[in-house]
């Protein structure tokens, strides 16, 4: 063989190893791609490794594969997860690792939704994204809360909550944006729009304590409403009564109605608490994560009382979901606004420290919201945002609303919210703000622990506690004074409400 034959062979060689299938080097538009996100490593080392890199060309493009990446990976992450049940050394180990197992099937399912980018708009990729993140978010806390984060919790790391920030990053969209403009989305059914124009809707099942309905527990109903064919809305009646269970409404279980008999007459209550051993998320009474959740005329309530801590009465993480004329009544940590797109109209909402809380895209509208007394020397906290990521679409809007206290109060200083995470996100709109809210108005977390990053905001409030001119100064907090600002958080911008809303028939006002 001749010299020149060796030394083209040998350039060749050292071509095809040094490619990057072989060398895993990261082709330049993947590199250009990854270094627009917050995570460019873990971005440029899993997207190398897809044979189909080159062809990552447009945005869209790029959204799309970052998403199955994380999807990938979620997957991965969850097999693993569900090897480590025998590590578990004792009963709150084994309760936040079982809350992890739901957690990443919820995560899953969302990512398999975004994935699917021809049936999703921008923003419900991004309230797929968001709750996927907030999924991984509350797995983690439920090791830490109950004090067991040094056995599990480090063999559980892994890049896919990174992934998933990239994908935020990418799909990032415009706040305030009305997000739906001509009629009804395609998921909303003739038949939906009409459900609830007469005062009661005829029932699929009635529940009913003594035995005169179709089931004794709610239990069993959302079970059947679960494994019935078709999609069509699913009316469960809840005879008066009080039911102490605990329910969980899975991701199976969507587009059905619990329909109550009227606050305080229909009750469904339940004494779960991290003081008891359970975790925050597992402690609801009632939880619900089907799509399309319909709660009216229903008391949500948990009795483990202040010196239990956290105990949640009403645990949402249901994508367009509504609460209409709903009581939610508890001590610390009362409503878990978890995730997605929700709405609360005309409800009473109960609590000490941090009772609304959570990382939804949520409004709530003409409520009444009451703080209660807490333990002894403890403050009372209305709010507590959960958003980790500064492209999430979610935060709590409090609009129209009544900011009240319970007789027992007393001079327990009140405020209207904390930071939970670092991007916490809370705004009071034209809402009336009672004498015990204190004039700073608003409490820190700890120290000045997201401060400069949060966005708090206050607009045309009226009442006692509503003057603005001591409030505190952070970088974070504003006094809104402009009706297009205030209206990126109205329910037709903020939540898109105009959108599916009407299917409710549930009132609302979609502007400020």
């Amino acid at each position: 063989m001749s010299a020149l034959r060796l030394f083209i062979i040998s350039i060749f060689l050292v071509h095809v190893l040094l490619s990057p299938a072989f060398a895993n080097e990261t082709p330049p538009n993947i590199k250009e791609w990854c270094s627009q996100t917050p995570n460019p490593e873990p971005c440029e080392y899993f997207l190398s490794q897809k044979t189909n890199s080159h062809s990552v060309k447009e945005k869209s493009d790029f959204h799309k594969a970052s998403v199955q990446i994380a999807l990938e990976r979620a997957l991965r992450a969850k097999s693993y997860t569900s090897g480590l049940g025998p590590k578990c050394r004792n009963k709150k180990e084994k309760a936040a690792w079982d809350d992890c197992l739901e957690l990443y099937e919820t995560t899953i399912l969302k990512l398999n939704q975004t994935v699917d980018t021809y049936k999703c708009t921008e923003d419900d990729s991004q309230t797929w994204l968001s709750a996927a993140l907030t999924n991984l978010e509350t797995c983690r806390t439920g090791f830490v809360e109950l004090g067991v984060a040094d056995n599990l919790l480090p063999l559980m790391s892994n890049n896919v909550s990174k992934l998933i920030c990239n994908s935020l990053s990418v799909n990032k969209i415009s706040p305030g944006k009305e997000k739906y403009k001509h009629g009804y989305p395609k998921w909303v059914s003739p038949g939906d729009r009409k459900l609830l124009q007469t005062v009661s809707p005829a029932a699929d099942v009635v529940v009913a304590a003594d035995g005169s309905g179709n089931y004794k527990t709610i239990k069993e109903a959302i079970d059947a409403a679960g494994k019935r064919k078709g999609t069509a809305r699913f009316v469960i009646h809840v005879k008066a009564g009080t039911y102490k269970e605990n329910v969980v409404a899975g991701n199976k279980v969507k587009n059905v109605m619990l329909l109550g008999d009227g606050i305080g007459k229909t009750i469904i209550t339940g004494s779960k608490s991290v003081g008891g051993g359970s975790t925050t998320f597992n402690s609801a009474t009632f939880a619900v994560t089907g799509d399309g959740f319909i709660g009216r005329g229903v008391t949500f309530r948990n009795t483990a009382g202040a010196a239990n801590h956290q105990a949640v009465a009403l645990r949402s993480g249901s994508d367009l979901s509504v609460f209409y004329q709903c009581s939610i009544e508890g001590y610390q940590d009362s409503l878990y606004v978890h995730s997605q797109r929700q709405f609360y109209r005309e409800c009473n909402v109960y609590g000490t420290v941090d009772f609304i809380f959570g990382n939804a895209a949520v409004v709530l509208q003409s409520c009444n919201l009451y703080a209660r007394k807490p333990m002894a020397n403890q403050k009372c906290v209305v709010t507590a945002q959960g958003r980790t990521d500064p492209n999430e679409n979610t935060g709590i809007s409090i609009h129209n609303s009544k900011i009240l206290a319970t007789s027992d109060l007393g001079s327990t200083p009140t405020y209207l919210g904390r930071p939970w995470k670092q991007y916490s996100r809370t705004v009071y709109l034209k809402s009336f703000i009672g004498s015990h809210i204190v004039p700073a108005g608003w409490l820190e977390w700890s120290g000045n622990f997201a401060l400069n990053t949060l966005y708090y905001g206050e607009y045309l409030n009226t009442g006692p506690g509503a003057a603005t001119a001591k409030r505190v100064k952070w970088k974070g907090y504003h006094v809104i004074t402009s009706a297009t600002e205030a209206s990126k958080f109205s329910v037709g911008s903020f939540i898109a409400g105009s959108s599916w809303l009407p299917s409710t028939k549930v009132p609302f006002t979609s502007g400020i």
